[in-house]
This record gives C-alpha cells, sequence and structure tokens, in this order.
C-alpha cells in the first residue's frame, strides 16, 4: 500500500481535480480557473544552506497561464496531521518562487504571485498548530514592529461546511465527503458520484482507511465505463466477506482436527458453512452452491 503523501499528490496532479480544488476554496465554486490554462511547474527548488545545496519539494506546484504569461504559481500541500512549523516551511517554497524570478534572466519578465494552500486532511481533531510566523518566532517587543509576518492559507477539508463540500465537481469531492462523514458519523455512506480517475482515488482511499480491499478492486474495474463508489463498497465488502468465509472455513477446520472432531475436510466445510448463515453472512443458497448441495439438504443438516 503507498503511503498518504504520494497517494494525495496521484489524485491532485490531474489539471481538473487541481482547477476543482482552487475554485471551490477560493472562489465559491465558480469557474475562474480553467483546467486548461494550469501547466505544470517544477515542484522542487534548490537551497544553499550552511554551504550545502539542499532541495525542497512542493506536493504540487501548477501556473496558473493567460495568453502565454504566468498569472499565478499555485501550490498545494498536503497533511494528514498538524504541522507545528508549517509557516516556515510555506514561507520557504514560496520564498523560493520569489527568487527565481529575480533572477538576471527573469528581471525583465513579468512577476507573478506565489500562492500555497494548505490541505489538512486529518479528521479527528482540528489543526491546532500555528497558521503565522508570528507564532511561532521569539520576536523581542522592540524590533517587532519591523518584523514581517506571513501567514498560510489553511483549510481543514473535514471541516468546511456541507455546502462547500457539495461545490466539488471532481474526484476531490468524494474524498472531501469521505473526510466529512468520518468526522461527523465515523462511519462513510457513498453516493453515486462517477469517479474520473478511478486507480488514483482508489489508492489514496487505500491508504486513507489502511484497507488495501480499495485497491484490490482496481483490476476488477479497469474498462467499466462509470465507476461510484456505491458500486466500489459493494465490492470491497464482497472482498472482506470472501475472506472471512476462507478464514471462518480454515480456522474452524484447523479447531475440529484438534479436537478430533472432524471427520474429513467436506463435513468441516460444511459445518462452517452451516454457522455463515447462522450468523446471517451467507443465505442457505449461497451456502448450499458453495457445499455442492441441494438449499433443501443443506436445510436438514443444519437442522
Amino acid at each position: 500500500m503507498q503511503d498518504k503523501d504520494v497517494t494525495e499528490k496521484m489524485l491532485e496532479k490531474y489539471n481538473d481535480v487541481f482547477a476543482d480544488i482552487l475554485n471551490v476554496l477560493l472562489f465559491g465554486g465558480r469557474n475562474v480557473v480553467d483546467e486548461a490554462a494550469i501547466k505544470d511547474a517544477l515542484p522542487m527548488s534548490m537551497l544553499k544552506i550552511d554551504g550545502r545545496v539542499r532541495s525542497q519539494e512542493r506536493d504540487i506546484a501548477k501556473y496558473w497561464r493567460k495568453n502565454k504569461i504566468n498569472v499565478a504559481l499555485f501550490g498545494l500541500e498536503n497533511q494528514t496531521t498538524a504541522n507545528k512549523i508549517m509557516p516556515l516551511r510555506v514561507f520557504g517554497y514560496d520564498g523560493a518562487e520569489y527568487v527565481k524570478q529575480s533572477r538576471k534572466e527573469n528581471i525583465d519578465k513579468a512577476k507573478y504571485p506565489v500562492i500555497t494552500l494548505v490541505l489538512y486532511l486529518g479528521y479527528e481533531k482540528r489543526w491546532n498548530y500555528p497558521k503565522t510566523l508570528f507564532e511561532i518566532l521569539d520576536i523581542d517587543e522592540e524590533i517587532k514592529p519591523y518584523v514581517n509576518d506571513f501567514k498560510i492559507n489553511l483549510f481543514e477539508i473535514a471541516y468546511l461546511d456541507r455546502e462547500k463540500i457539495d461545490l466539488f465537481k471532481s474526484d476531490f469531492r468524494i474524498l472531501a465527503d469521505y473526510l466529512y462523514q468520518m468526522r461527523k458519523n465515523r462511519d462513510y455512506i457513498a453516493d453515486e458520484t462517477a469517479i474520473a480517475h478511478v486507480e488514483e482515488l482508489l489508492t489514496l482511499m487505500s491508504a486513507m482507511t489502511g484497507d488495501n480491499r480499495f485497491e484490490e478492486t482496481i483490476n476488477e474495474l479497469k474498462g467499466k465505463e462509470k465507476v461510484n463508489m456505491c458500486e466500489v463498497l459493494d465490492r470491497v465488502e464482497a472482498r472482506g466477506i470472501e475472506k472471512g468465509i476462507e478464514k471462518g472455513i480454515e480456522k474452524g477446520i484447523e479447531k475440529g482436527i484438534e479436537k478430533g472432531r472432524l471427520v474429513g475436510r467436506r463435513e468441516g466445510v460444511i459445518s462452517i458453512l452451516a454457522s455463515l448463515v447462522n450468523d446471517g453472512i451467507l443465505s442457505i443458497d449461497e451456502a448450499a452452491i458453495r457445499a455442492n448441495m441441494s438449499a433443501e439438504d443443506f436445510e436438514k443438516f443444519i437442522k
């Protein structure tokens, strides 16, 4: 299973998702940033610190362009846990882009703003760390008037209003809806919103939930024209039942052998299937098919 940082970037790299995030979070859902006007930017920049060259890398960086001119550089930083020095990190990312614009080869080019959005994807608790430089720095009061503050643009996705979440049009809406529901109800009920980037979204859901069954369903869904989370969850649940049956059968057989009660594998399998029927996991018809028996004979066996 891939880690969350990687899977978040896999989804957000798509221009439709990236533009959707900007339009909802910055512009109230209006289509201000068109996905066709977005161009990838290099997420990595180099810094010389203490005589050594070091690299720093954003999660996602893209230029917003009009008439082949950069209007702005937008960066996304994903955080599943709060970071106490996030303002310093973002300040470093933004500063590196401004340094780039000040270089000799760019001196006569139009200068553009750099805007970074920090997407907090945690739902267990709120972001409880600094959002400005002043909250981090230990500043003497005498020099404070000469120190420039810097704030991060923080968005706590799980804590957005329901109306704001419903403005998302891309696959990011499914992630935002999942985080919102998990915060409110500690449970997730999917709707029939179609998924555009199936592999990337399910890989991300797998990382967010810790349930690799989401990834396991990817191959089953390849080639399907329309896929939604209702279908995905049905398949995930079916895989869970299948695995539970397999484990139950194996456990039951081992237990029967240990106690000397199992006459043969077939009898042990039928016994386990009967217990699954009693527990409501399988219907009699389903269990009978697995046992290679008629439903009538299987029902007699249970009785």
